[in-house]
């Protein structure tokens, strides 16, 4: 049986971030995809134009349809646009067997909000103490903690502070730090380091969803935390390496990288 992981998220019609980013991430890495739509957009890799979010009684209908069919190994979340799509996901969330990774994903690449106000407190109050692994960059760890994070050592606090939340595993991404990008994880009472050399692109839209997509993935997969989160590193850094160039914005990540198991210890 081929691994299933599914995506809770919205719709990028340029390809380059949500759901699609999702699929062709979890396709990539060998898993069957499944996709719950929470939202859509219209937007290209120079703009979010509009935001439309989904009514959240069809949203929960799309995912007890696949639920009760094709039960995913893994799920992940990323947009959900508003409170009420953000407190039925959670409360269908309390029954889930499989781990939940959320992605709480608040802004876009180009400034644009994708979560009204309320739906961040619904994020922190109802998902994140649900959730197996968290996984936000250095501005939505701010806006989750309400501290700004200006080096590793402020990371590593406002990963204790997610923790408090609830989230069982958090993972912060440094992306948004001068010099190299170090994301810091903390699975249960053990932290972990992962460093890569930084990139000099633009092409960079949907590196969150592409991360968090390939964790899920390795997750549904049978991976531990730690190393789903060392493949999607690898990954994520080799589809920005070697980006298409798409686009006249910040255009899309390489989601055809080869995607490389890291050594285990023996």
């Amino acid at each position: 049986m081929r691994p299933v992981a599914l995506t809770i998220a919205g719709s990028d019609p340029s390809g380059g971030a949500g759901i699609q980013a999702d699929l062709k991430t979890f396709h990539q890495f060998g898993v069957y995809g499944e996709a719950v739509l929470t939202l859509l957009t219209v937007q290209n890799t120079t703009s979010v134009y509009r935001v439309e979010c989904l009514a959240p009684e069809f949203v929960i209908a799309q995912l007890q349809a696949v639920i009760d069919d094709i039960p995913p190994g893994a799920v992940k979340t990323g947009a959900l646009g508003n409170a009420a799509i953000v407190e039925a996901v959670a409360d269908a969330a309390l029954r889930f067997p499989f781990p939940l990774v959320v992605d709480p994903v608040m802004i876009s690449k180009h400034g644009v909000a994708l979560v009204s106000k309320d739906a961040r407190s619904a994020i922190a109050e109802k998902l994140i103490p649900l959730a197996a692994l968290i996984t936000p960059n250095l501005p939505e760890a701010s806006a989750l903690t309400g501290v700004e994070i200006r080096n590793e050592a402020g990371m590593r606090d406002a990963v204790k502070r997610l923790r408090n939340l609830g989230a069982r595993s958090v993972l912060v991404k440094g992306g948004h730090l001068v010099g190299v990008a170090t994301d810091i994880l903390l699975d249960g009472e053990d932290w972990y380091e992962f460093p890569a050399p930084r990139i000099d692109t633009a092409h960079t839209h949907g590196t969150g969803c592409v991360f968090s997509a390939a964790i899920t993935a390795e997750l549904a997969s049978g991976a531990a935390i730690p190393n789903a989160v060392a493949r999607a590193k690898t990954y994520v850094w080799e589809a920005i390496r070697s980006n298409p160039g798409l686009g006249h914005g910040s255009g899309p990540v390489n989601h055809h990288a080869v995607s490389v198991r890291p050594a285990r210890a023996s």
